[in-house]
Parts: structure tokens; C-alpha cells; sequence
């Protein structure tokens, strides 16, 4: 741990600060604001109740009023610290509020109104983690159902496209046919066709087969991808033909060369592929709403959609579940973050 102290406040100019020191630090420490300070404050205000939410300026911490319970009142008030036209402070609770101005108690002596403009008074707040946000969505609404939805969605997605787009990459590696560069020139070309052109005949061609307000019309559409079949064919290029040339010579068959050899030796590409179609099937919400009509077969990202009202947008449900589906993709990051700079520098990828 010292020599990591070390390392990290060492200075160019030795025992004075350079100029360049001090821009570096700028630079990190804004780049790390920049990187974390939204993910940071989407997990706090995930806790805050809707009213602290609805506080400007907004604050960090989620924080609620301290309330009280005063006598001829059926509800705890909320306290303020107020300010009087005598200089002195003093905390009183809130009966109503009429534009800016606040009818006000002393809960020891609930029997007189006081008049206080809304200017000198500050709320008196203490934090506190509002963890019903978390868990009413589950008790409430049927979000187990739509987290099951979103797991097997992303789970057979990515493994079907791992498949499919290995055998095209491991095919226009290592065979050699005529029209091969131009198949991969086609396929390639499809990264610049948006999804909006074909967002109809794909509609068309779902509904064709039967697969509307189906799981399996979420998945099968999107598994063969162009970038995928790329970034696996430029790492299968790096793998040797005469090993490939060795397995044929001992009666390896086609299956067996593909699954025994070149899988196992493309596993850092296949990571990398693994989690880009982890994080896209995860997160995508515009085809699963326009394939899925029934509520039960939501996913999470459009089961998230049914806290957002024509006129009420519960912000304090929608925070926190969108932490939640946060977790699974940044726990898939973490268990295959060390294939990711192994396996894009290999494939050429920039």
C-alpha cells in the first residue's frame, strides 16, 4: 500500500509541484467526476423519498423532514428552524402552507398560529435511506417476472449469437471460397444501416412467422451480428492454418476442428463478444416494446416504462430499479473485464 501511496504522489519536479503535476490531477480527478459522479448520484437518489427528489437545489445525500407529533393535529408535522423578527431561532412546526407564507406551531404550545414567510425558515433534515424503493416494485408489481424475462432474453441471445457468428467467422477465416471478401464486405456494410429502416419488414417478417408477444421474437431477430462475425474473424485469422492443417491429417472432422480447436482458442474474443451482447440485449428497450404487448412477458427496461404516467412519473421507483438492472451487467463486466483488452487488441478492433 506504500508503494502504491508513492507512486501516486510522486511529482515531476521532485520535492516542489510542477506545473504539469498539477494538471494531471486536474485531469484525473475530473475525469473520474466526470466517469462516476452520475453513477454515484443515480444510486444515492435511488433511496430519496419523492419529495426530497422534488427538492431545488437538489442535494447529494437523500435526506427527509424531521417530523412531530402535535397535540389537536391527526398527522406528525414537519419542523423548521425558523428565524423570528426578533433575531432568534426557534423550532416549529408546519399546519399549512398558503403561497409564501406558512401557518406555523410550537409543538409545546400548539395553541397559536404564527405567520412565517417561507424565506426564514430551513426544513430540519436528517439522511435516511428510503429502502421501500427497492422493495415495493417486487412486492407490488410483477418486476420478478420481468427480471426472469430480461435473464432468459440476454441469456439465450448471447448464446445463440456467440454460435451463429462464430461458425460465419470461423468460415470466412479459414475457408477458402469464391466471393468470401465480398460476403464479408456485405456484412460488414450492415453496420450502417440503421435500425429504423428495417424496424418494418423485421415487424413483418416476425409477425410472418408467429413470434409476436413471444420471447423468442425478442431474440431471434437480433443474434446474427455484423460486428460480432467481424471481431471474431480478425481473431481466428491470428490462429495457425497448420494446426488447423494437423487436425485434418488426423481425421478431425469439420465440427470437431471448429469445436475442439478453434473455440478454446478464440475464448478471449468470445468474452469480449459475450459481454457487448450482454450490455445490448440487456439494455434494449425500443424492440421488446414493439414485439411484446402482454405485461407478463415485459422485460425489465420496458417494465420500467409502466412508472412513467401520462401525468405522475414515480422518479423514486424508476431510480431504483434502474440500479438494479445495473447489477447484472456490471457483474459480467467484472468476472470478464480481463478478456476485454486481450481480445480487442487481438481482432484489430479501435
Amino acid at each position: 500500500m506504500a508503494h502504491v501511496l508513492t507512486f501516486l504522489t510522486r511529482r515531476r519536479g521532485g520535492s516542489r509541484w510542477h506545473w504539469s503535476d498539477i494538471a494531471t490531477w486536474v485531469w484525473l480527478f475530473g475525469g473520474l467526476f466526470i466517469i462516476f459522479g452520475p453513477a454515484v448520484w443515480l444510486g444515492l437518489s435511488s433511496f430519496k423519498t419523492p419529495a426530497a427528489l422534488a427538492e431545488f437545489p437538489p442535494a447529494l445525500l437523500p435526506y427527509i423532514s424531521q417530523t412531530v407529533a402535535v397535540e389537536g393535529y391527526d398527522k406528525p408535522l414537519p419542523i423548521f428552524t425558523v428565524t423570528l423578527p426578533d433575531g432568534k431561532k426557534a423550532e416549529l412546526a408546519e399546519v399549512r402552507r398558503i403561497g409564501i407564507m406558512a401557518q406555523m406551531v410550537d409543538p409545546k404550545n400548539p395553541g397559536t398560529i404564527i405567520k412565517v414567510n417561507i424565506k426564514d425558515r430551513t426544513p430540519v433534515q436528517k439522511v435516511s435511506f428510503e429502502t421501500s424503493n427497492y422493495t415495493q416494485p417486487f412486492l407490488h408489481f410483477d418486476f420478478l417476472r420481468y427480471l426472469w424475462n430480461s435473464v432468459f432474453v440476454t441469456t439465450m441471445a448471447t448464446i445463440i449469437t456467440l454460435a451463429i457468428n462464430s461458425m460465419a467467422a470461423f468460415a470466412l477465416s479459414k475457408y477458402q471460397f469464391t466471393g468470401k471478401n465480398l460476403i464479408l464486405l456485405l456484412i460488414v456494410a450492415t453496420l450502417m444501416v440503421p435500425l429504423g429502416v428495417i424496424m418494418v419488414p423485421l415487424y413483418s417478417v416476425v409477425s410472418k412467422l408467429g413470434l409476436l408477444d413471444n420471447l423468442w421474437g425478442v431474440i431471434l431477430p437480433t443474434v446474427a451480428t455484423p460486428t460480432g462475425v467481424f471481431l471474431l474473424r480478425q481473431y481466428m485469422l491470428t490462429i495457425p492454418d497448420e494446426l488447423i492443417d494437423a487436425a485434418r491429417m488426423d481425421k478431425a472432422s469439420e465440427w470437431q476442428i471448429y469445436w475442439r480447436i478453434v473455440m478454446p482458442l478464440s475464448a478471449p474474443a468470445l468474452a469480449v463478444l459475450a459481454i457487448f451482447s450482454v450490455v445490448w440485449r440487456w439494455n434494449d428497450f425500443l424492440w421488446p416494446l414493439i414485439v411484446l404487448s402482454r405485461s407478463s412477458l415485459y422485460t425489465l427496461q420496458v417494465g420500467l416504462n409502466v412508472y412513467s404516467g401520462q401525468l405522475n412519473v414515480q422518479w423514486h421507483y424508476i431510480l431504483a430499479m434502474t440500479v438494479v438492472t445495473m447489477i447484472p451487467v456490471v457483474l459480467v463486466f467484472v468476472f470478464l473485464q480481463r478478456f476485454i483488452t486481450r481480445g480487442i487488441a487481438a481482432t484489430g478492433l479501435k
